[in-house]
């Protein structure tokens, strides 16, 4: 197939790179997000899929807005791929252009739909405690990720299993799967499932204040929300009017120090032992406001943080 790839970050990246090695495939050209400026000093820096479409010598094309953008629709008409593989593009693409690749447009998402629709699947299934999640290749329409599907696969989320784990789990067996649907979809045998709609959840986008603990919750609560938001935001708390970072913890499930509220420091030694709503977090590694991350007793040693304290 003649195939116009349209992705963004690093997730696609894999999958863009089995269909170029991939003889049977060719693609014809690659959209992505415009470049933005990021860090400190605000330099330009190029989308993922973009650097490799570079180094690979494929054409870019990188629109502000694909609404009511004629020029656009006519250069995606102009190219002549047969089908559109859209991966974490990051804009929903009005009916005009999905109408215009002869076999459609088809969409790996991170989740098993109808579960998870949106920005950020991979984050909330963690999020929510989920033991599973995994990819669906759909067909695309006008709505976020309400198509007809083609094929799922699901993976286990292991009880350790962070966002970057599950993300490159999940890239890989999108790798797998890209293939088996564009075979069907050549040889006329791809399914199109219908999607439950009364099933549907959803993954928006993650703001920075995703990442506050609320100490109220229980410590599994807050591991999971340590595991889905590493390494962004993060997840934070505030002691002394200062922001603290949590970059290892456990789950300690003891009923220890019943008398104590939540947030409130039992240990400070060698770690930090937090009380939580239920049980309670042993924090390992941490990383104060301005400073670097760092183990929790070397922090410690520079900066007391005594028993009894309480962490907003």
């Amino acid at each position: 197939m003649k195939i116009l790839f349209m992705g963004t970050p690093e997730f696609a990246v894999p999958i863009l790179e089995s269909l170029c090695k991939e003889d049977k495939h060719e693609v014809l050209a690659v959209v992505c997000q415009p470049d933005r400026p990021k860090g400190r000093g605000k330099s330009v820096i190029f989308p993922p899929v973009k650097e490799f479409a570079i180094k690979h010598d494929i054409p870019v094309l990188q629109p502000e807005k694909v609404r009511k953008n004629d020029s656009f629709v006519e250069e995606l008409s102009a190219i002549g791929a047969d089908i559109f593989v859209v991966v974490a593009y990051g804009q929903i693409l009005p009916l005009r252009i999905l109408n215009i690749p002869p076999l459609g447009c088809i969409n790996i998402h991170a989740s098993l739909l109808p579960k998870y629709r949106g920005a950020a699947p991979m984050q909330w299934a963690i999020l929510n405690g989920e033991k599973e999640t995994g990819i669906t290749i759909q067909y695309m329409d006008k709505g976020m990720d309400t198509g007809d599907m083609i094929l799922k696969r699901a993976i286990p989320i292991e009880e350790n299993d962070c966002f970057e784990d599950i993300h490159d789990k999940m890239s890989a067996l999108s790798c797998e799967c890209i293939f088996e649907a564009l075979d069907q979809i050549a040889a006329g045998t791809a399914n199109r499932e219908p999607q439950n709609h009364d099933e549907a959840t959803y993954a928006p986008m993650l703001k920075k204040e995703n990442g506050l603990i609320d100490w109220g919750n229980s410590a599994i609560s807050i591991y999971n929300q340590f595991r889905a938001l590493n390494p962004w935001p993060g997840t934070y708390t505030h002691y002394d009017g200062q922001v603290l970072k949590i970059w290892e913890c456990s789950v300690e499930s003891e009923n220890i120090a019943e008398n104590a509220v939540p947030g409130q420091v039992l240990e400070a030694s060698k770690h930090l032992l937090v009380k939580c709503g239920e049980g309670s977090l042993k924090i390992t590694m941490l990383q104060g406001q301005g400073s670097k991350r760092m183990d929790a007793a070397d922090y410690l040693r520079g900066r007391a943080i005594p028993v009894g304290a309480i962490l907003l």
